[in-house]
């Protein structure tokens, strides 16, 4: 593993950075890509469930399958995409994604019939394989200083945080303006816009001969032969399903204990906006406690937080309370994945470790709330919201056990 102290300035240099090791350029523009990339290719989806599940003439369920299938390609092409970073980088590949990205977009905005939504959304799901924060994070990983890459992620994700609250209002104003096919054109045409020439220009230097600290890539079957990476897996996996069941699911929730839809709405909402709060708070934390411990501090009383929902939710202040510190760990796995795969593995071959951690936990996300649906329908929706606490307080407990068994280059 590199020293974190180790700082090889030209390759931030290359990027835009300086003395700092910070690709400034560069995470720059992979703040908009990934805003504009999520905005689009993944939020934009449910302002549009309704009238484009209306206008096809299929329930809303058989829609929402479209989705899951994008997530479930997205996932399956995790461990590809990683090996192709890890021996060409991101510039081609991230450029491409772009591209079929806006194409699947407009493809979109086309369909007649189920089995077209179904083809494009698989089309849609490796562009967000090819583009979103998996890859995005690699190059990232790849061409900053060590001791700058958790400042570097933390700047990407600080600002795609907002991706939902920016998106999914502006394509509800494009709908009551327009059509929800014109919608898709629109949207279309921004993320081509913002994505194909931002990384076609800002990733240009991020190869392997610009790499922070070139070395061959470790060997997968070391990685797979490591307990950590297990505990760290099977930590993800259960975090993903539990957060895809409350995004899907909370709203009809709150509907249930007695919150009026707008209501339930707002709440729901702010856990985008605490997801924020709660990368800047794990980040800070770093200057105490390794990031494995704070993960699984924070999804620990995630869970717990999440668990008093249905004795207390159905108050306002209770429910309030109950969201916001679940809400505070929304969106720390994305910051604290690549920091506790780095610290345990370091860079080389970062790409195609971080893709076969992706694997199952994009497929837990896809699957999930389908599980959740059918556990509310047979015992209503305290056993689903109950299941998701026991799935974040078990999840940190094994994000932390992980850091009690020696990395491969210690053992």
């Amino acid at each position: 593993m590199e020293p974190a102290t180790a700082v090889t300035s030209s390759p931030a240099r290359a990027c835009g950075g300086g003395r700092s090791g910070v690709p400034r350029r560069l995470v720059a523009a992979l703040a908009v890509t990934q805003t504009v990339g999520y905005g689009v290719l993944y939020y934009a989806f449910s302002a549009l469930l309704g009238p484009m599940s209306r206008d096809l003439g299929i329930s809303t369920a058989t829609a929402a399958g479209a989705l899951t299938t994008a997530v479930l390609v997205t996932g399956l092409m995790s461990v590809p995409v990683g090996r192709w970073l890890d021996a060409h980088g991101g510039h081609a590949l991230m450029t491409t994604g772009a591209l079929v990205g806006a194409v699947a977009a407009v493809a979109w905005s086309q369909v007649q019939t189920v089995a077209q939504l179904y083809a494009v959304f698989a089309v849609i799901g490796a562009a967000s394989a090819m583009v979103l924060y998996e890859p995005a994070f690699a190059v990232v990983v790849a061409v900053t200083a060590p001791a700058s890459r958790t400042r570097a992620l933390l700047g990407i994700t600080l600002v795609a945080g907002f991706a939902s609250s920016i998106f999914i209002p502006l394509t509800g104003q494009l709908l009551e303006a327009t059509t929800w096919r014109h919608t898709l054109l629109i949207l279309a045409a921004g993320y081509a816009a913002f994505a194909i020439p931002l990384h076609a220009v800002a990733l240009r230097r991020t190869g392997p001969r610009h790499r922070a600290h070139p070395a061959p890539s470790r060997p997968r079957a070391a990685v797979l032969r490591d307990a950590g990476f297990w505990l760290l897996a099977a930590g993800f996996v259960l975090h993903s399903a539990a957060l895809a069941t409350i995004a899907v699911h909370l709203v009809l929730y709150l509907i249930s204990l007695g919150h009026p839809p707008a209501v339930a709405a707002t709440l729901a909402g702010l856990l985008g906006l605490l997801s924020v709060t709660g990368r800047v708070v794990t980040s800070l934390s770093l200057r105490w406690l390794p990031m494995a411990t704070i993960a699984g501090i924070v999804l620990v009383v995630q869970g717990a937080a999440i668990s008093l929902l249905p004795f207390t939710g159905k108050h306002l202040a209770g429910a309030i309370v109950c969201l916001v510190l679940f809400g505070l760990g929304f969106g720390v796995a994305s910051i604290a994945t690549p920091a506790i795969l780095l610290d345990r593995y370091g860079s080389n071959g970062y790409a195609t470790t971080a893709g076969t951690l992706a694997t199952p936990v994009i497929i837990a996300k896809a699957g999930a709330p389908l599980g959740g649906a059918v556990l509310a329908g047979s015992s209503g929706y305290r056993p689903v919201i109950l299941a998701v606490a026991a799935a974040c307080i078990t999840a940190g407990l094994f994000i932390a056990a992980s850091r009690r068994v020696p990395p491969p280059n210690r053992a």
